[in-house]
């Protein structure tokens, strides 16, 4: 038997295995492929005060080694995923962690009131959307703007915030300590990379708004890098993400410093994605003689 409990702001996860925002729906999708109560914890896909339509098609495409999208976070909102998809996700024995959006800060801070009373464990706040006051900059790639708006949330959530942080910026660790500063519980990370695909054949751009955010295996050296650098520079959890298809993958993450992981791209290719991460996170655990997950480090 092995330890594989983590504790990410004050809550409990049985294991360090969760999902990536908007790669598993809220879970009722998978729900016929996976066992949900073998999870750590399901985070859903993001969901704004109001609903969004999304961007036009298309807006997914296929890469050497991962997936393009410019889906545009395409949500019911907040209402509809109290009314429709909470009460189905209670019924697990699992945390759940809601990843909200917005295009300025009153939005974020008024989705994350709106289920500070509700059966949530913990707030994931994306701040890779564009600021509408600001020429459209994302929230995530100026460290002031991150600063002001996990300032912003902290005052209405209830629930431990985890900011989700983009890729896209030339030092990670600014924006890791401008959120921390803020008031984040913990951090996730990596979101997309900002890629572009073109049809040469088309001689245009192969996704209607032509960049998308990049993820999959592609990004996996990345994304550990960036958790290697922001774990040395703040004190709060981190959650791991970007390429992990396996549990040696994940397992990159924990020795990079993550305390739990998530999966995102693979479970569109293999819907058991998350269990078989788990069980080779157990499996190395097993063959290594590690008791707790928390003695995975680096040697």
């Amino acid at each position: 038997m092995v330890d594989l409990s983590v504790d990410i702001a004050g809550v409990k996860l049985k294991n360090p295995v969760t999902t990536a925002s908007g790669t598993f729906a809220s879970g009722k999708e998978y729900a016929d492929f996976v066992d949900l109560n073998k999870l750590g914890a399901i985070t859903v896909k993001g969901v704004s005060i109001t609903p969004w339509q999304g961007n036009p098609p298309p807006r997914i495409a296929e890469t050497y080694g991962g997936l393009l999208n410019s889906v545009g976070l395409q949500n019911p909102g907040v209402e509809a995923f109290i009314k429709e998809d909470l009460p189905f996700l209670k019924q697990f024995d699992t945390k759940i962690i809601v990843n909200i959006c917005g295009h300025t800060e009153e939005e974020y801070a008024e989705a994350a009131q709106r289920l500070s009373t509700e059966a949530v464990d913990l707030l994931e706040l994306n701040i890779s959307c564009p600021n509408l006051k600001k020429g459209g900059i994302a929230f995530g790639q100026n460290p002031k703007m991150a600063h002001a708006v996990v300032r912003e949330v902290k005052k209405y959530a209830k629930q431990p915030l985890i900011v989700k942080l983009s890729p896209n910026v030339t030092d990670i660790t600014e924006i890791a300590k401008a959120a921390e500063d803020a008031g984040a519980d913990a951090l996730s990370l990596i979101n997309t990379i900002l890629g572009m695909q073109i049809d040469i054949n088309r001689r245009r751009p192969v996704l209607y708004n032509v960049t998308g955010g990049l993820s999959g295996p592609a990004v996996k050296p990345v994304a550990v890098r960036m958790v290697y650098q922001t774990a040395r520079c703040v004190k709060i959890p981190i959650i791991g993400m970007g390429g992990i298809c396996s549990g040696g993958d994940a397992v990159e993450f924990l020795l990079a410093g993550a305390t739990a992981v998530a999966v995102g791209s693979a479970n569109f290719a293999n819907p058991n994605a998350t269990t078989d991460v788990l069980n080779g996170i157990c499996e190395y655990m097993q063959k290594n003689s590690i008791a707790k997950l928390s003695d995975i480090k680096l040697a």
